[in-house]
């Protein structure tokens, strides 16, 4: 399914006038005049955000990546850096949101109720994006590629 929003929004080269090109245009025009490392970080809370509806790693790394990807190219964040958003936005969320199957499943098999896992889960998962944006930070600083 992601592949085929993909093509419809008319693939992923640069060069070719399409409606992926414009929203990128768009996204990189608001993007530009902002510090690399605040870029980022906006990069890693979309991709947080987009776990919640996409829970799947693999479904989201294959609807966002085209679009992010190309996104750090034009505001200057190495692709690497850009994956390491995906990485820690997919994976710190995964603690939370109740869109995971699996942490739903656990949840039950364990007999907690999510609202009690949520108020539990909360300050870690504070502590987790601090560290994450710190790292982030230190990528954007010394150019990881």
């Amino acid at each position: 399914m992601a592949k085929g929003l993909v093509l419809l929004l008319g693939g992923t080269d640069p060069g070719e006038p399409s409606v992926m090109n414009t929203i990128l245009f768009s996204l990189a025009s608001g993007l530009v005049h902002l510090p690399e490392m605040l870029s980022a970080w906006l990069m890693f809370f979309v991709q947080a955000a987009i776990n919640f509806l996409v829970p799947s790693g693999s479904g989201q790394a294959a609807l966002t990546m085209p679009l992010m990807a190309p996104l750090g190219d034009l505001v200057g964040i190495q692709r690497q850096v850009t994956v390491l958003c995906f990485q820690l936005g997919d994976s710190l969320t995964n603690l939370i949101i109740p869109t995971s199957a699996t942490l739903m499943g656990v949840l039950g098999a364990a007999r907690i109720d999510w609202a009690v896992w949520a108020r539990w889960i909360l300050p870690v998962l504070g502590g987790y994006t601090v560290l994450a944006l710190f790292f982030i930070g230190v990528a954007v600083a010394i150019g990881y590629s």
